[in-house]
């Protein structure tokens, strides 16, 4: 009982401190229990956020709030309706032929599948190659079972979508245009003394904003690049593919590897053995790697530095609570707890506060030599 009480006062007797984890035990609790309920909220709240920084700056050049939020909410509104009347159909139409030449696809790499015994006898046998497309054949049964019954609440899904589209932009405007008394309303459940929670929020703002303006830009440049290439081999799906590999940049180190996939057997499926197929993959991989080590570290370059352990944990359990948008904001999400362990009084450390000292006093040298017999 006593470490727990010394374990509570070193911890936990700064009201700021319990103030700080409330909140984020109760954001946390809010988003696993009510994610599903509250997503058009919540995603209105993070569009919002983006689009803040540039009604910022129009303010900071005279312009009205109400004018500047109008401006970039509009803004925000035509490139929706581009991507929704220009690229979307182009991706569904494009996907609607990969579904069809799936059995030509099958039929090609099966083919390829039988030719391996001849060519490396000593390698793999024909019983080998036999199990393996049974196997694949057992695991594909499921998997059209569950695009089928997909389908069935598929049109439940739309009737979702169509709300969305019409509440999402809605509180996006009014999120933007009445930023300050929201915030003003949310000051009155806020107690005066929330230093702690402002050097949080200070950093964590700078972090999420450079992230995810910066995540936003690299997937459209790596987007736009891919399509390029695939264009210029004359690759088939180029503009389904070139999106894969721009998405897949959402989650780190994982989705390139998982893209790479359909990438190879689209294009083994057009081509087969030929040097147009390392050719593309070359060029593939260049992208990822200029991307690596380019336009990452200069859109990044002020995000904080997390070990790759800490990226992966935060991807699959924010992810594992809020879908996409965990996996999207993985990273930015870890940085909070970076920046909440940082701010977090040390233990270790006396904690100074006005008239007294908390925590082991030392004496020093000089008062004690101050206090010696004369000899």
């Amino acid at each position: 009982m006593d470490i727990l009480r010394a374990w509570f006062r070193r911890h936990l007797s700064d009201p700021q401190v319990v103030y700080l984890g409330a909140v984020l035990v109760g954001l946390l609790l809010l988003v696993i229990f009510f994610g599903h309920i509250l997503t058009p909220v919540l995603a209105s709240i993070i569009l919002a956020y983006l689009l803040d920084g540039p009604v910022v700056r129009l303010e900071r050049w005279g312009v009205p709030r109400w004018t500047a939020a109008t401006m970039i909410w509009l803004a925000f509104i035509a490139g929706v309706l581009l991507l929704s009347f220009a690229v979307i159909p182009l991706l569904l139409h494009q996907l609607t032929q990969v579904i069809q030449d799936v059995p030509h696809l099958v039929t090609k790499v099966q083919g390829y599948l039988n030719s391996l015994p001849e060519r490396y006898p000593g390698w793999i046998s024909s019983a080998q190659i036999k199990h393996l497309t049974e196997f694949a054949v057992k695991d594909m049964a499921p998997l059209r079972q569950a695009i089928l019954s997909r389908s069935l609440t598929f049109g439940i899904s739309l009737l979702y979508v169509a709300v969305y589209l019409i509440l999402v932009p809605l509180l996006v405007f009014f999120f933007l245009k009445d930023k300050g008394r929201i915030l003003r309303w949310l000051a009155r459940f806020v107690p005066a003394n929330k230093s702690l929670a402002t050097q949080v929020w200070v950093e964590v703002n700078a972090q999420i904003s450079n992230y995810v303006r910066g995540k936003c830009v690299e997937i459209l440049v790596v987007w736009l690049v891919s399509l390029g290439v695939f264009m210029l081999f004359g690759l088939h799906y180029a503009m389904l593919l070139s999106a894969l590999v721009g998405m897949s940049l959402v989650v780190p180190f994982v989705g390139a590897v998982v893209v790479t996939v359909p990438v190879v057997l689209v294009a083994y499926a057009q081509w087969g053995m030929d040097p147009n197929v390392v050719y593309l993959l070359c060029a593939y991989f260049l992208i990822h790697a200029v991307d690596a080590n380019m336009l990452a570290p200069l859109l990044f370059s002020e995000v904080v530095d997390l070990h790759p352990t800490a990226i992966i944990v935060a991807i699959l359990f924010f992810g594992g609570i809020w879908g996409f948008w965990g996996v999207f904001f993985a990273i930015p999400l870890a940085t909070v707890v970076h920046a909440v362990i940082k701010a977090w009084p040390d233990s270790r450390r006396p904690i100074v506060r006005t008239g007294a000292i908390t925590g082991p006093v030392t004496q020093s040298p000089p008062a004690a030599s101050a206090r010696r017999e004369p000899e």
